[in-house]
């Protein structure tokens, strides 16, 4: 299968890239445009990172977008993104080129964005496939549009290390980055270890850097503020335990 993956071959099967919540709530629907549906609608198989959360997710925005009608889970097909990564592209190949349109979904968010999806997304551009990006609510990008620092030069940097010393220096090392390319550093960390990688970074930062921290995006609770490392020392930092977050760091 590996060999053949990088040749082109008839499909007419198309692969949408489906959104989906950051929160599960009735306010983070409203991120998501009506047009999902149409495109779950166009859609006879399903890749998903969890089969039970996106059951639950098509039928919330069902009822959400079109009252009254229902959405017969059952009539589609469904995979798992994860298990087994070469046999999920055999099946994922196989079902476009049998002309079926196929939906990819994440957790939380955007598919292939700091979520799975990727693997699968690569294989429809090495053979062809016609891939279909949808808008849909991206906790990265709506961190940083409401940020205030700069959007022209950013990079995301995904988790950092766990190991503390390395945590500490990779901070100060992005930090440097950030002063030097005038670059918005964007990372994430374990919901669980959020409150340990604040005080990192406050304990690691020059008081003039800007921290933000946006928590819960879209959420009825959801938190966004900006603020120079020294203006965070001086208030009681907030309880982030647990809870969805996402951390820029911009330094002049």
């Amino acid at each position: 299968m590996n060999n053949g993956l990088h040749k082109h071959i008839a499909t007419s099967g198309k692969v949408y890239l489906l959104p989906t919540v950051l929160h599960d709530s009735d306010k983070a629907l409203q991120a998501i445009p009506p047009y999902i549906t149409d495109a779950i609608k166009d859609c006879q198989v399903f890749f998903a990172e969890q089969e039970k959360t996106a059951r639950r997710f098509f039928k919330k925005i069902w009822r959400h977008s079109l009252p009254g009608e229902d959405i017969i889970i059952d009539n589609y097909e469904w995979h798992a993104i994860h298990k087994a990564e070469d046999a999920v592209k055999s099946i994922f190949i196989q079902k476009l080129q049998e002309g079926k349109n196929v939906g990819i979904i994440s957790e939380a968010g955007c598919p292939g964005i700091a979520d799975p999806g990727q693997i699968l997304i690569e294989a429809a551009q090495q053979i062809g496939a016609t891939v279909i990006p949808l808008v849909g609510p991206s906790s990265i990008l709506m961190a940083l549009m409401a940020s205030g620092m700069n959007g022209q030069c950013f990079q995301f940097l995904g988790y950092l290390p766990i190991d503390n010393a390395a945590r500490k220096r990779s901070i100060k090392e992005m930090e440097t980055d950030s002063s030097k390319r005038n670059c918005t550093q964007v990372f994430i960390e374990t919901p669980y270890r959020n409150n340990q990688l604040l005080a990192d970074i406050l304990n690691a930062c020059a008081n003039e850097t800007k921290l933000c921290i946006a928590v819960d995006i879209t959420s009825p609770e959801e938190y966004i503020k900006t603020k120079r490392v020294a203006d965070w020392k001086k208030q009681q930092a907030p309880d982030l335990h647990k809870r969805p977050a996402i951390f820029l760091l911009y330094a002049r």
